[in-house]
């Protein structure tokens, strides 16, 4: 199997590239009116286009990828919230152990359920901790995984979970405040993992506006993704892509 797209994240990272994802929730997509969320996000330079939930309930997983692929060259990641959301016309997909809960099923077992259909998908695997952090509001992952998020004041308790995740050489962490989450990461989290780990930093949930996104770029992540956000403001994901482009060029002047 390839790392083409673990390779260039580890690439940007090295760079100080920050790159911008747009997380798109099967349930939620209307086939008829999808081409003008996928032309912004070609329009705005997305990098990448994270496809998954919690819950699939109206299983067009297949769908909606075959239409990224048709519109787009941008690279298509699987987000899956168990087994069952796999499927090979994507690139790549996040093999997600959920290191800040205790939950084996999300740790491991899941995990061994999808490894034989992985192997034979020739879908590049992407091993990330993911790290569930509390928002203020119970999210659907949350609910869903039977797990308790980091408190969002525990910043040590962040690092520590993402450093020992690394240590069992899992190549991406991801923070998460969930689908709909009150608050995002905070930067004091963000910071605490950053200077924590080496791998490259997903940051997603609550990200609802060009500050809060500045902030979390500020503070290590090396990737921002929005979501629900776009559902609710479609004009988001213009705002946030700016941000990103202009603190890139800050920084890299490129």
């Amino acid at each position: 199997m390839t790392q083409n797209l673990l390779n260039s994240l580890y690439q940007r990272k090295a760079e100080g590239r920050k790159s911008f994802a747009v997380l798109i929730d099967p349930d939620k997509v209307n086939l008829d009116n999808f081409s003008t969320l996928l032309q912004l996000c070609i329009d705005y330079n997305a990098d990448y286009i994270f496809v998954g939930g919690s819950l699939i309930t109206d299983y067009i997983l297949g769908d909606v990828i075959t239409k990224i692929k048709a519109s787009t060259d941008i690279p298509v990641i699987l987000f899956p919230g168990n087994s069952l959301h796999i499927d090979s016309k994507a690139d790549a997909i996040f093999l997600l152990s959920l290191i800040s809960g205790r939950n084996p099923e999300f740790l491991i077992g899941q995990h061994v359920i999808s490894a034989p259909v992985l192997r034979k998908s020739g879908l590049e695997i992407l091993p990330t901790g993911y790290m569930l952090i509390d928002s203020g509001r119970q999210t659907t992952v949350s609910y869903i995984s039977n797990t308790t998020p980091i408190p969002h004041d525990k910043p040590s308790i962040a690092a520590c979970t993402a450093m020992a995740g690394e240590m069992l050489g899992l190549k991406i962490t991801y923070l998460d405040a969930g689908s709909g989450a009150m608050n995002p990461v905070s930067p004091e989290m963000i910071a605490a993992v950053r200077q924590s780990v080496e791998t490259p930093i997903i940051v997603g949930g609550g990200i609802n506006s060009a500050r809060k996104a500045k902030t979390a770029l500020e503070a290590g992540a090396d990737v921002i993704v929005v979501g629900n956000g776009i559902e609710q403001n479609i004009d988001l994901l213009k705002e946030i892509a700016l941000a990103v482009n202009s603190f890139q060029l800050s920084v890299t002047g490129y």
